[in-house]
């Protein structure tokens, strides 16, 4: 099995290039002697997977923290942001790392932090070591699907840049899969600790498995370019900015998958709980099923990508769909329509993927890494903004005599629904009119 490169060449030590480069090559080199691209790809999942699980763990080990620590839902709101808000800064950091040193490196060198603060987590004595575990994890996992992201675009054909990215956050689903009911079942008998014990664990065989298999493959070919510093390599991802069509690329980016993240992994086992009387494995049986989807929904939108001319219609009419339907359920009191409102939304998430490739599709070939790397950056940030927001206003509606999880739903849906017109308004990318 040969590499082609989809756009970029995998700088290595001492001839790193700019955050990150993806010049327009083609390899002839194979890509490993021992591993394949594909199980290369897959071993990086292992650690991407693992990221989804901390990321939506809150919703399994809500309850338990709120009864130890007596979290109140605007501090639950806060504890599940800190991990996107540490992941979303740690961004700029680690795209910068990837092309200076290697995706292999960077990787190798980060996920140590998660593990550690997996196990502080699950040792925790108060609410503030448990904070603390939340950064650690956040910055240990912060690399990991961005890794993956320019993996596919340096190795494999840029005409399959959807496919392999929609069935990358397919596979990364399982580790949503991992927090429904099985970590649920095991939190409900052996209580949070042990469930982040065992994800401690696990994220030190991703580990393993990264270091034994992970060799990423010589370019020869690709032009040589002079070491770019650290402070040179921030201002060209700042100068982004001056590009307007920047702008409503990043406003929805913050907003569709921070939707979906904020439903499955911070309010959708409390709001089942609270509001219709489910069992915490109840909950975790809703959302294992919405994981289940999730793995196929990305790979199916990038199998569907319509190309450029009218990729942005659909992702400016998808979100807004998602909006409505948040709204929907947010004025539901029917437990059965609730659930299949959420395994639409589980359904309806995967045009995500087509966000990712207006991205590449936005920009020229030597910025489209560092556009991809800000727009990672953006969507975790989205993810820690908006459950942060929406725990301070499911705080304020209790205040107000309100139901809380009507206020969060309606709050999710206006936001959405504000970036998606953000998109549809805002200048497009000039390239894209061509």
């Amino acid at each position: 099995m040969r590499g082609r490169s989809g756009g970029c060449a995998e700088p290595t030590p001492g001839r790193a290039g700019r955050v990150p480069q993806f010049p327009v090559t083609v390899s002839t080199s194979p890509p490993s002697r021992t591993h394949p691209l594909w199980i290369m790809l897959l071993a990086l999942l292992s650690g991407f997977a693992l990221s989804q699980a901390y990321r939506t763990v809150t919703a399994i080990v809500a309850q338990g923290l709120q009864q130890d620590f007596g979290l109140s839902v605007q501090a639950l709101g806060t504890f599940a942001g800190l991990f996107g808000l540490s992941f979303g800064v740690a961004q700029l950091l680690m795209g910068i790392a990837m092309d200076r040193y290697g995706l292999r490196r960077t990787v190798l060198a980060s996920a140590p932090l998660s593990i550690a603060g997996a196990a502080l987590s699950a040792l925790a004595p108060s609410h503030g070591w448990l904070m603390l575990g939340q950064v650690l994890i956040g910055v240990g996992c912060s690399p990991a699907f961005l890794a993956c992201t320019l993996f596919i675009s340096r190795h494999f054909p840029s005409e399959r840049f959807a496919f392999f990215s929609g069935l990358s956050l397919g596979l990364g689903g399982l580790g949503l899969m991992l927090t429904g009911t099985p970590l649920a079942w095991v939190v409900q008998h052996w209580g949070w600790r042990t469930g982040f014990g065992i994800l401690a664990a696990m994220s030190a065989l991703s580990w393993l498995i990264i270091y034994a298999l992970v060799h990423e493959p010589a370019l020869p070919d690709a032009p040589k370019r002079a070491r770019e510093g650290w402070g040179e390599s921030l201002r060209g991802l700042v100068a982004l900015f001056t590009l307007p069509h920047t702008w409503g690329i990043l406003a929805l980016g913050m907003s569709a998958y921070a939707a979906f993240l904020s439903l499955r992994g911070l309010w959708l086992a409390p709001l089942l709980m609270d509001r219709f009387g489910f069992s915490l494995v109840d909950s975790g049986n809703v959302a294992l099923v919405l994981s289940l989807i999730s793995l196929f929904a990305p790979g199916t939108f990038g199998r569907m990508d319509p190309g450029p001319l009218r990729r942005r219609a659909w992702v400016a009419n998808f979100s807004l769909l998602m909006a409505a339907m948040f709204a929907v359920m947010a004025l539901l009191q029917h437990a059965g329509a609730t659930v299949a409102l959420m395994i639409v939304l589980g359904m309806l998430w995967g045009f995500s993927v087509l966000q990712y490739t207006d991205v590449r599709a936005s920009y020229p070939s030597a910025l489209t890494g560092r556009a991809l790397s800000l727009y990672t950056m953006s969507m975790f940030l989205g993810v820690a903004l908006m459950q942060s927001a929406t725990g301070a206003v499911a705080a304020w509606a209790a205040g107000q005599g309100l139901e809380p999880y009507r206020a969060v739903l309606l709050g999710i849906a206006g936001w959405l629904a504000l970036a998606s017109f953000a998109f549809r308004l805002l200048p497009a990318s000039p390239l894209l009119r061509r």
